[in-house]
């Protein structure tokens, strides 16, 4: 078995076929699953003919290289949206990226209809400064098309030398003639955490992203926070998570732990039914129990559902926005023996009331819609997990599409974040704010 990466995307269990294969007794108990084992066997043999027939007769002698990995490529791009396959150097990038700091353009995407859709741009980067929003569909890069090539031809595509620059031809709410955006690449610094006060007396605390730099970033900022606001005259927190595109798993886990201290967080399921992890908080509260407001919109994905998730089922946070991208599987990395790794879905995530938000999303309790400007409206849509080709479907066929995912530059045009802030104030009421705790699952 080849060594397992320690940054989960989630646990993984590989492979039974050496057991099955190492006594005689278990194959005759089991013939129909070595008969089934026996016919893959055979279509592999198909395979290996097919491959052979191409490098001897295609009309050009072909990478034998690229052809394997185009034939990895396809058979998980086959089984959902986030299992893929990185060479070499895919996953060394994918590696710096975890890191928080790495180059490029600095965008989250997904692919839709065989077209690249932004699900976010990370904040700061050289693709926000430039102009690309959540939700804009990439058409072509540098000109050429990119429908008919895989998510990672395109990612590799969007990567380059720093200084280097690429035209992304945008196609903005289905509608309308594409526009080019010049995007110069850069060195990428994701600093996941940003906190500051708002007045005297709100904690605004915006995860960007979990790399393994985010509970450091909160912990340190929750503390810097606490000593510019009294504890008496600090009417709570402001959590934002719009755009945020999630990440690793352990990251959202401890942040978790931040705000609830105690309870679980979140379980993981396999295919095998035995196959259940559960992570609990420890620690305490390092809020002290303060009120907490959660923000979320259409481009709130994977990590920041499950953190969203476990505050609102514990009712320790009210969460305010519209509804997140609802993406509640999680990939494990697992590297092979080329230095290259497989990125495989191997698990759902489960909220600590037992929920699965696959392809449905965390439904706030106060929905509060931004005011899109008039040129932007259609585009601000994210067609959220249930809209991605060949996605997980939810366990119960109920399935919800995605939300808006504007968030206006301009702080004092940002309605959610003023509802917010009227909430802690009491200058605005409702009946979820602040949440009973009584009425969570226990801890």
């Amino acid at each position: 078995m080849f060594p397992r990466l320690p940054i989960l995307f989630c646990g993984v269990a590989l492979g039974a076929i050496a057991t099955i294969a190492a006594t005689q007794p278990r194959m005759l108990m089991m013939g129909g699953a070595y008969a089934s084992a026996t016919d893959s066997y055979k279509q592999l043999n198909l395979f290996g003919d097919v491959f052979e027939r191409v490098r001897a007769d295609y009309v050009e002698k072909p990478d034998d290289t690229k052809l394997i990995a185009s034939a990895i490529n396809g058979m998980l791009s086959s089984l959902d949206p986030h299992s893929s396959y990185m060479d070499a150097k895919s996953f060394a990038d994918m590696e710096v990226e975890t890191k928080g700091q790495f180059g490029g353009l600095g965008i989250e995407v997904s692919m839709e209809n065989n077209l690249l859709k932004v699900v976010s741009p990370i904040d700061d980067s050289p693709a926000a400064k430039a102009g690309i929003h959540a939700g804009d569909v990439i058409t072509a890069l540098n000109g050429e098309p990119i429908k008919g090539m895989t998510l990672q031809q395109d990612v590799d595509k969007m990567r380059g030398p720093v200084n280097s620059p690429i035209t992304l031809t945008i196609l903005r709410g289905g509608k309308g003639d594409p526009v080019d955006i010049k995007v110069v690449r850069d060195i990428v610094k994701v600093q996941s955490v940003n906190v500051r006060k708002i007045g005297d007396d709100i904690g605004y605390i915006r995860i960007t992203q979990f790399t393994d730099q985010t509970f450091d970033g909160l912990k340190k900022g929750l503390s810097k926070l606490g000593k510019d606001t009294g504890a008496s005259d600090n009417k709570g927190y402001i959590i934002d998570l719009r755009n945020n595109p999630g990440g690793l798993l352990d990251q959202a886990i401890k942040v978790s732990s931040a705000f609830l201290g105690r309870g679980e967080i979140v379980s993981t399921r396999g295919r095998d039914p035995d196959d259940v992890q559960r992570f609990t908080a420890s620690g305490g509260d390092l809020t002290k129990g303060k009120p907490l407001i959660v923000l979320v919109n259409g481009g709130s994905a994977s990590a920041s559902e499950i953190v969203a998730g476990a505050l609102q089922d514990h009712r320790r946070a009210t969460i305010l926005g519209t509804r997140s991208f609802g993406k509640g599987s999680v990939q494990t990395i697992i590297p092979l023996q080329d230095d290259s790794a497989l990125r495989l879905t191997t698990a759902r995530y489960y909220t600590p009331s037992g929920r699965s938000i696959q392809a449905k999303g965390i439904e706030p309790e106060i929905v509060v819609q931004e005011n899109v400007p008039a040129d932007l409206q259609g585009e601000d849509q994210t067609h959220g997990e249930a809209g991605l080709k060949g996605h997980l479907e939810s366990q119960d066929k109920t399935e919800e599409g995605g939300s808006s995912a504007y968030v206006p530059a301009d702080e004092k045009d940002d309605t959610q974040l003023a509802a917010a802030i009227a909430l802690l104030h009491g200058t605005q009421k409702s009946a979820f704010f602040p949440p009973d705790p009584k009425a969570g699952i226990p801890n």
